[in-house]
């Protein structure tokens, strides 16, 4: 049974209730956050909570409780899961509102949920992604406004695809949940603008030092032509390699060894973690 947190109180996630006035209803103002534990501890805790308050500050709502007693809700609910590891939901919705627009009482929900992982065969065959002429509005927020991918999925699914890859004028920006990256060479090249500043990106390009040079800059799409290798990043995907865009093939069409080699580093990372 997985728990939850609503302002105070902790319960089953399925006796957690909200109000249907609330501005993430009524208007969908709303932002969140999501992150795994591993061994029992909450991955890159830091880094993510300050990305969550930085989300906060950005849609103007005012966080109900603070880091430390954030971190202690957060442990009370991945122990009373009973799973060795779960992954961690923020929801920080817009709130009742008495003239339905203005936020004044944000409401704060966090969920354990079970980890979904990546099926195996992704990682050893790599994913196709398609491209769509999307920027996400506020990208580095991450707001609960996920309408593009939903519209999308009957396409994504009728390309043999796993997900949509966003470009704007000929400037490729983020897949719809993840991150982005090629590699050339030595070069490990990912967008730096119009995109939501992942945490495992983050922790990627920290894995990359001393092995590869990594550039944040403007990637283009004529830029895949002469990729050896394309991967995403995210939570749940770690570092999953993308063999083909649209009708291209990266590279070789097949996994790159800078894909494996980051992804070791990654797996040896969070099993110490």
């Amino acid at each position: 049974m997985h728990y939850g947190y609503l302002n105070g109180t902790i319960a089953p996630t399925d006796q957690l209730t909200l109000g249907i006035t609330d501005l993430g209803l009524l208007r969908g103002y709303g932002l969140f956050d999501y992150f795994l534990t591993y061994n029992g501890k909450p991955f890159q805790w830091d880094w993510y909570w300050e990305r969550f308050q930085n989300s906060a500050s950005r849609m103007h709502m005012r966080l109900p409780i603070g880091k430390d007693e954030t971190y202690a809700v957060v442990m009370d609910l991945v122990q009373r899961s009973g799973d060795p590891d779960v992954a961690l939901r923020f929801v920080l919705t817009g709130g009742y509102s008495s003239d339905s627009i203005s936020v004044e009482s944000p409401n704060l929900l966090i969920l354990t949920e079970s980890i979904h992982p990546v099926p195996p065969v992704q990682y050893e065959q790599g994913i196709k992604v398609i491209l769509d002429d999307y920027v996400r509005e506020m990208a580095e927020v991450k707001s609960t406004n996920y309408q593009r991918v939903i519209l999308m999925a009957e396409a994504i699914r009728a390309a043999g695809a796993q997900d949509l890859l966003y470009h704007r004028d000929g400037e490729i920006s983020e897949l719809s949940r993840s991150n982005f990256f090629l590699v050339k060479g030595t070069r490990l090249i990912t967008p730096d603008r119009h995109i939501l500043h992942g945490i495992t990106r983050r922790t990627v390009m920290e894995l990359a030092q001393g092995d590869f040079t990594v550039e944040e800059r403007p990637v283009l799409l004529s830029d895949l032509e002469t990729a050896d290798e394309a991967f995403t990043t995210s939570s749940t995907k770690k570092v999953l390699p993308i063999t083909q865009v649209g009708e291209l093939s990266i590279g070789n069409g097949q996994v790159g060894s800078a894909s494996r080699f980051l992804l070791e580093r990654f797996d040896d990372l969070v099993q110490r973690w």
